[in-house]
């Protein structure tokens, strides 16, 4: 069933039933994704280590918080 189909018969639900879909479908959007956490780890360790090696500058937090 497609979205558009999906759309059209949850308008016909009561109010409650709605509210506790958009409710089930906005904590959907909310749970984890482990492969970019996965993906955003490694590329965290590669910098520390670069950091680390001196191959890449500190920046202040300040700065990169007003740029």
């Amino acid at each position: 069933m497609g979205g558009k189909k999906i759309l059209r018969r949850a308008i016909e639900l009561k109010p409650e039933e709605r509210f506790m879909l958009v409710e089930g479908l906005l904590k959907s959007l909310d749970s984890p994704d482990h492969q970019s956490d996965e993906i955003w780890a490694k590329k965290a360790e590669k910098r520390l280590i670069a950091y680390r090696e001196g191959k890449l500058a500190e920046i202040p937090m300040e700065e990169m918080f007003t740029s």
